[in-house]
């Protein structure tokens, strides 16, 4: 998949229109704790600024429903840019009204601004034709480098893309990074691949499971998601998380890696607690032995060992999701061990997803991975093999 590419652009001296994905993470003071999202903005914002554009930034954060809210207001974004690149940084009080199309209108050469968060107009996420239209007069250039929303068809991510014809839009160098990694790990991998994938349903990931069976040549399951399949298999799961509507769902996968020969592990061992509490208390136990009304919040020390052999031989892992309940320092050590095993490993290691990407950070091995996305839905998708909303009219119409 080829993407139209900013450095074919004649945008010397232009206006240039960047949808970014600021949606960052604070703290409850409102402070920033993880400027990832920023940084990684940074060098499609600078290209634009090296060749004299004036660059307006735009980025949804959290989700105000359509409605002002000064919690949601992209102010401690604009001040950390402003920090980032070293010069200032104009936010807007608004996202299409009289004050950001005024200061869209005078905005000079090599000057950057920021427009209040996209959500604060309901239509962004209607794709309402009339906001993508306001947006796109305000530049004579378009580019996406929000790969963590461009699997969502909004007015700032696709609606707009249709106001510009391909010699004035493209894709940012993020979004290029990101399609490229994606695109080469899923047609043409190393050998042996494998695909450790976690998180608390099988329902957000079933389309990206069966995909990745015709790709892979191992599968780990951790997570919540784990227990649909045990209890499948005919295990007595307690009162773990499980879908039920989902059980014949996880048969068939369990079926497909079979005919196709792809390993499927499971675990073996669980860290099971009387309730969903840090302070609740916890043991060790076999998949076959979990308590009556326990819940498994962890997976075990035996499965930590099991899945350090099965990465053993592999040269390219893609991880998605966190093995347990990592917010809780009491169930987080499985998640811990198999990410400091995977950032260990010889192999090409990606990491997809907020959680995984949040919980590699926390570990303190997230520079020693061989590429993080940004994206999570978006990364899922992909991983479905489906195109995004917001790549498809970037992509280079062959003949």
């Amino acid at each position: 998949m080829e993407l139209l590419n900013i450095k074919n652009l004649d945008l010397a001296g232009k206006k240039v229109f960047i949808r970014c994905d600021f949606n960052v993470p604070m703290d409850e003071f409102g402070n920033i704790s993880d400027d990832r999202r920023i940084r990684s903005a940074l060098s499609t914002i600078s290209f634009c600024l090296d060749h004299g554009c004036a660059v307006i930034l735009a980025s949804h954060l959290g989700r105000p429903k359509g409605e002002v809210n000064k919690k949601y207001s992209l102010q401690p974004v604009a001040k950390r840019i402003q920090h980032l690149l070293k010069r200032d940084v104009i936010l807007s009080k608004d996202v299409v009204g009289p004050d950001a199309i005024e200061k869209a209108k005078s905005l000079k050469p090599s000057e950057v601004l920021l427009l209040e968060n996209l959500r604060y107009e309901a239509g962004e996420t209607e794709n309402n034709k009339e906001l993508s239209e306001k947006l796109a007069s305000m530049a004579d250039f378009y580019i996406n480098d929000a790969f963590g929303v461009s699997h969502r068809a909004h007015s700032s991510v696709e609606g707009i893309t249709y106001f510009f014809d391909a010699q004035h839009k493209a894709a940012g160098f993020l979004l290029q990074k990101e399609i490229e990694f994606f695109s080469k790990l899923i047609e043409n991998p190393v050998r042996p691949f494998a695909a450790i994938i976690g998180g608390s349903k099988i329902s957000g990931k079933l389309e990206a499971l069966t995909n990745l069976l015709t790709r892979v040549d191992k599968i780990i399951i951790g997570g919540g998601m784990a227990f649909t399949f045990l209890k499948q298999m005919g295990y007595d799961i307690g009162a773990s998380l499980v879908e039920d509507d989902l059980l014949e769902d996880a048969q068939h996968i369990m079926d497909e890696a079979k005919r196709l020969g792809v390993k499927f592990y499971l675990p073996v061992d669980v860290v099971a607690a009387e309730k969903f509490s840090e302070d609740s208390i916890s043991k060790v136990v076999p998949v076959q032995e979990i308590p009556s009304g326990w819940m498994g919040l962890d997976i075990g020390p035996a499965t930590v060992r099991l899945y350090r052999e099965v990465l053993g031989d592999v040269q390219t892992v893609l991880w998605n999701g966190p093995m347990g309940v990592y917010e809780m320092d009491k169930f987080a050590r499985g998640s811990n061990k198999i990410a400091h095993y995977v950032a260990d490993s010889y192999a090409t290691t990606v990491v997809g997803g907020g959680d995984t990407a949040d919980l590699v950070q926390k570990v303190g091995v997230d520079e020693e991975m061989s590429f993080i996305s940004t994206g999570g839905g978006a990364t899922l998708e992909l991983l479905e093999g489906k195109i995004l909303p917001g790549v498809a009219s970037l992509i280079v119409k062959q003949g």
